[in-house]
């Protein structure tokens, strides 16, 4: 089981697709800008700064 959920561990990490989206304003379909991302990592809500800091990881590995 454990070697299972190391797999899915993204997946688990997503618990409301679109979320961060609309805090920054961003339409949907579209992509959060680069500076948004940096911004909203530097942000004082935890919470966004975590979203943010995952976005920024999420796209680092979709380029590779």
């Amino acid at each position: 089981m454990a070697n299972n959920s190391k797999k899915n561990f993204i997946k688990d990490e997503i618990k409301k697709p679109g979320a961060l989206r609309k805090k920054l304003g961003v339409k949907k379909g579209e992509n959060i800008p680069a500076a948004k991302l940096k911004k909203a990592a530097n942000s004082k809500n935890l919470k966004t700064r975590e979203q943010a800091n995952l976005a920024i990881t999420l796209k680092k590995m979709k380029k590779k």
